[in-house]
């Protein structure tokens, strides 16, 4: 099957999983870090973070990841060779594109996440300080969960299209999905093959996906009335 190609394209899968998941951890806590940075009344905090979704929401992916991959590799050298380390380091392409990739969607999260923190009413949190409920509980047991429930949409969207910018890591030498499916199609001459099974491969992931994240949202929702905040 594939002319024995198969077996690569799994592990080509799995280890494009592997980048996405720990891509989206990565982005969910650069964007938890935005969201509340923009949310300060700290002037020092909500410019870095309005720079930061300003100018990585207006950079192509494939840019970023060139930048991070070879201009990381540079750098990370260079403060070796001042340090005086002298040999040279290879950044991990696979380091590299799970902090790219997090780092880029960072900046959409924390546009989620502070448009779900803003659906949370605010006489919430004013009714749990009421009740004697410290600022932290106040977040933790009434704003946190309910924001949550707010940017599972936003965090599912992002999720799905974060999966398929996976694919660009392939452009730094990382034997993802997309790099082992190019080389199968070189090597067989029959690119619409192995290129349509690796469409296949990225449409059952995201389809698995929406199942998942329908199960989640119906979860979050136990308890709240449709049409009610």
């Amino acid at each position: 099957m594939l002319h024995g190609f198969l077996p690569s394209l799994l592990q080509g899968a799995l280890l494009t999983l592997g980048v996405a998941l720990l891509s989206l951890i990565v982005a969910m806590v650069l964007g938890l870090i935005g969201c509340f940075a923009k949310l300060s009344r700290q002037r020092w905090l909500r410019w870095p973070a309005q720079w930061y979704t300003t100018v990585i929401r207006g950079v192509p992916d494939l840019v970023l990841v060139l930048l991070v991959f070879y201009g990381g590799q540079v750098l990370v050298n260079d403060l070796a060779t001042w340090l005086g380390y002298e040999d040279y380091i290879d950044v991990d392409p696979f380091v590299a594109g799970v902090l790219t990739i997090g780092f880029i969607f960072g900046a959409y999260l924390t546009e989620a996440f502070r448009g779900a923190y803003l659906a949370v009413p605010p006489g919430q949190r004013e009714a749990g300080l009421a009740f004697g409920m410290s600022p932290w509980q106040v977040s933790w047991r009434i704003q946190l969960p309910q924001m949550m429930r707010h940017a599972l949409p936003g965090v599912s969207n992002n999720w799905l299209v974060l999966i398929k910018s996976t694919a660009i890591v392939s452009v730094i030498g990382l034997n993802d999905l997309m790099k082992r499916g190019s080389d199968a199609a070189g090597a067989t001459k029959e690119p619409f093959v192995f290129f349509l099974a690796v469409g296949l491969i990225y449409l059952a992931f995201t389809t698995l996906s929406e199942l998942v994240f329908n199960w989640a949202e119906k979860k979050l929702a136990i308890g709240v009335r449709r049409g009610v905040l």
